[in-house]
This record gives structure tokens, sequence and C-alpha cells, in this order.
């Protein structure tokens, strides 16, 4: 999607740091990071949100979730972390392509909001 600015970060037209790269996937550090460990993990393909997966792009979900546990190992996230996707904009959803949020560096609580 031409003006999708996570397609954007993707094709390398927008600078990000990268993290994680394969043929299906990028991973890059948030810019306003919510713990101290927070990187985004997206389909290179554009996917709206996760209310989008079907079955002709389901296969791209599991080469992010590969990828997120590749990404926890190599960052050394023993003590865990926490996987999130925001679904639309009452979820807070700020970016109209599906990523992943993985957080991670302190103590979380049980409670999500």
């Amino acid at each position: 999607m031409s003006d999708c600015l996570f397609c954007k970060i993707a094709a390398g037209e927008i600078p990000s740091t990268k993290v994680y790269e394969n043929e299906s996937v990028y991973a890059f550090r948030d810019i306003a990071p919510q713990a101290p460990t927070h990187i985004l993990v997206i389909p290179k393909a554009h996917i709206e949100s996760a209310a989008a997966v079907d079955g002709s792009n389901s296969a791209l979900v599991a080469k992010c979730f590969e990828a997120i546990a590749e990404i926890a190992k190599a960052e050394k996230l023993d003590g865990g972390f926490r996987v999130i996707s925001n679904c639309g904009d009452d979820a807070g959803q700020t970016v109209h392509h599906l990523h992943f949020h993985i957080l991670a560096g302190k103590k979380m609580g049980e409670k999500m909001v």
C-alpha cells in the first residue's frame, strides 16, 4: 500500500532501527517505547489488522510469530515478554498495518488495561 507508514519502513523508504528481517517479516525498535524493550514486528505484505487475517494471508501471521520467537532469543528476553496487537481505532491501532508489539525488560502486571 503506497501510503502506509509500515509498508514504507519495510521497503526501506523510511529509516528505522532494524532488529530482524527475512523475506516475509520486518522488525524494528519502536520510536516511542512503552517498555525498556519495545519492538514492532510486521509482515512485509500489507494486512490492515488482525480482523483482515484469513486463509490467504494467515501463513504470514505464523511467520511473524516465528520471528517473534527468534527475536526473543536474540534479545535474551529470558524473563518473559508480552506480545500485543491492537485491532482498530477503539483498540488504539494508529497504523493500519498488522503489527505485533514485543514488550519486555520490566515486570508487568497481570492486567492488560
